[in-house]
């Protein structure tokens, strides 16, 4: 049996957020359609090095491929001088089963998709002008949401909020000097909330860190840090004050997101949750109808977006040659 291995160096030559974008999508629109499969997600927690892995995985009907995706975070990594994510993927043959390929991504696949289903959020629910955008948290995330953003929305002007202010002005001089955009430090949460058409949260914050009093009329809030129970970025009642709660995946929403709190909270319904993140890319409902709407996004993470991507990564490099082959 040949097994394809590809480094994360390849991944990035052949996957970048413009196609992470259409994968996504399209994984969405198929899952709101019932061409889909997938289990629930695993979760692993080592509290003594302040580590979480998530598994993940699905199979997309009528693609090539399954995958099963592992993706890890040590948050004491970076006192260690290592990277705080890492991850890989493993691709199998949907007709056989046989292992087909190991992506070594170091979890830039995680990263990617994530910030491809905030920007499919923001396409679909956020104002068509949004001359401010406000990110809180200042890792990787932060520039994958915005680098994704822009793909769909082009603000006048961006603030960063987080929580380490060296981190944030490396991120504000960073994204400054990739993109051309007016880039500034926000002093505090607040400050990068009030204002923002578009606010995107990405820490792992374990309280709210936004207030529900603090964001206005027609403004959209993507939230896609709270990928576990204990995680938690908005107050509970921000979601009451939303015209529309849209979220990627509702069971999962309901044990990991910012609608589970809201729920234990007793401040919301599942019933009130306007659509899944897939039923709008598939036409199903419309997004946006109103200026003046608050729009939310609970973003969890869902395993067709891991294979979406996986299966665009292996069949582009079986075309083009690239990557090695193990015999096992």
């Amino acid at each position: 049996m040949q097994v394809l291995i590809l480094r994360e160096p390849q991944i990035r030559s052949l996957i970048g957020p413009t196609q992470a974008l259409t994968a996504v999508r399209d994984a969405f629109a198929r899952l709101a359609r019932g061409e889909a499969s997938l289990p629930g997600v695993i979760g692993l927690d080592v509290p003594p090095h302040g580590g979480e892995v998530h598994v993940k995985g699905a199979w997309l009907h009528g693609t090539p491929y399954f995958s099963i995706k592992e993706a890890a975070g040590f948050y004491a990594n970076l006192a260690r001088g290592l990277p705080l994510s890492s991850g890989l993927i493993l691709v199998f043959d949907a007709t056989t089963g046989f292992l087909r390929a190991i992506l070594f991504d170091n979890a830039y696949l995680t990263e990617l998709r994530t910030g491809a289903a905030g920007a499919l959020a923001a396409e679909l629910l956020a104002p068509r002008v949004a001359r401010q955008v406000g990110i809180l948290g200042s890792g990787s995330q932060a520039r994958y949401q915005l680098e994704a953003l822009l793909g769909v929305r082009r603000p006048e002007r961006v603030v960063i909020w987080g929580r380490t202010p060296e981190h944030v002005d490396a991120c504000v001089a960073e994204m400054r000097a990739r993109f051309g955009l007016p880039v500034a430090a926000a002093a505090s949460a607040r400050e990068a909330v009030e204002g923002s058409a578009i606010v995107v949260t990405t820490t792992p914050a374990r309280q709210p860190i936004v207030r529900a009093e603090w964001v206005g009329p027609g403004t959209h809030v993507t939230a896609v840090g709270s990928d576990g129970p204990h995680k938690q970025e908005l107050e509970a009642g921000l979601l009451a004050r939303a015209d529309k709660v849209v979220v990627d995946r509702l069971d999962q929403c309901l044990r990991l997101g910012e609608l589970h709190h809201a729920v234990v909270a007793g401040l919301y319904s599942a019933d009130a949750v306007y659509a899944e993140l897939g039923e709008l890319a598939a036409g199903l409902k419309p997004g946006r109808a109103a200026d003046g709407e608050i729009t939310l996004a609970d973003l969890t993470g869902v395993g067709v977006q891991d294979a979406a991507v996986a299966n665009l990564v292996v069949s582009e490099a079986l075309r083009q040659g690239i990557g090695e082959t193990l015999e096992i």
